[in-house]
């Protein structure tokens, strides 16, 4: 069995507590109560990673950063994330609210129709797969026509139907 861990001295243990009970995470607390008990007594990395429920291989990789970063080691940027991207997500924003404007005035907006004009901010081809993902991003949804007239006068066309000549087809 390998020999346990050493701790470089980054900090005092009285400090060493004090930063594993501010950890703002159960997973940032587990790796700081890992250093910890590596600091506190001879534990190997297979005995910490027994304790805390986790891989010996995690355990190593915790010690190893924190003793090459100190503290600042084990703070680290999650992995998930767009990485790629034609426009910024504050650019596709202002995009479609200049579309948004038009939508409201009653044009009929599709997916092809809009197609072109993001080609025309991005300056290259996109598929049409990358203007219905971005039109998920924005929040924006598929709406169907409305079952009436916003400004129809529903007494107005009952008083039309009964007051009408039939028409001259036979139904």
């Amino acid at each position: 069995m390998k020999r346990p861990a050493q701790i470089k001295p980054w900090v005092s243990v009285e400090e060493l507590a004090v930063w594993v009970q501010e950890a703002p995470t159960r997973d940032a607390y587990r790796e700081r109560l890992a250093i910890w008990l590596t600091q506190l007594g001879p534990y190997h990395a297979q005995q910490i990673a027994d304790m805390l429920q986790v891989s010996k291989q995690a355990v190593w990789l915790w010690v190893g950063r924190y003793n090459k970063y100190g503290p600042q080691g084990l703070v680290r940027k999650g992995r998930g994330g767009r990485r790629w991207s034609y426009l910024s997500v504050g650019e596709e924003a202002a995009l479609l609210h200049s579309l948004e404007e038009r939508a409201l005035r009653g044009e009929v907006l599709t997916a092809r129709q809009i197609l072109g004009e993001v080609q025309q901010v991005v300056g290259k081809k996109v598929s049409l797969a990358y203007v219905y993902r971005v039109l998920h991003r924005q929040g924006w949804r598929k709406l169907g026509p409305r079952p009436y007239h916003t400004n129809a006068d529903r007494e107005a066309q009952e008083e039309f139907k009964k007051t009408s000549r039939p028409s001259s087809r036979k139904r």
